[in-house]
């Protein structure tokens, strides 16, 4: 068996990706989205919120790359990016990536002394 390859991210990747899935509104859109493709009226019904407010959310899904969008005539579709979803390293595969890229982590591994705790 051939094991995918992962791509790393950075902390700020990580940062913003976990800021755009912190919103309800946008795992909730994600949730549908991972059903089947919903045109933006549909979600504007679903939420019943201002047409603005959800392209607001999609806007930063898109620039997270999560999900991708189809024109049809003067609709437009929304659906998960599986091939992003399938390149999204696990948490602890991002906290390892941290522990060996971020130069703030690197910097207190190598420079901050052990601390002992009262009585030992």
């Amino acid at each position: 068996m051939i094991e995918k390859k992962v791509p790393t991210i950075t902390t700020q990747e990580a940062s913003w990706l976990f800021k755009t899935l912190g919103d309800p509104t946008r795992l909730r859109i994600l949730a549908l989205l991972s059903q089947r493709e919903h045109c933006n009226c549909e979600l504007v019904a679903i939420f019943e919120i201002s047409q603005p407010a959800i392209s607001r959310h999609i806007a930063r899904l898109k620039e997270s790359r999560l999900i991708l969008e189809r024109r049809q005539g003067q609709w437009v579709y929304y659906s998960l990016d599986h091939d992003r979803w399938d390149q999204l390293p696990s948490l602890s595969q991002m906290i390892d990536d941290m522990l060996t890229s971020d130069p703030l982590v690197q910097h207190a591994k190598t420079t901050v002394a052990e601390c002992s705790l009262p009585g030992e």
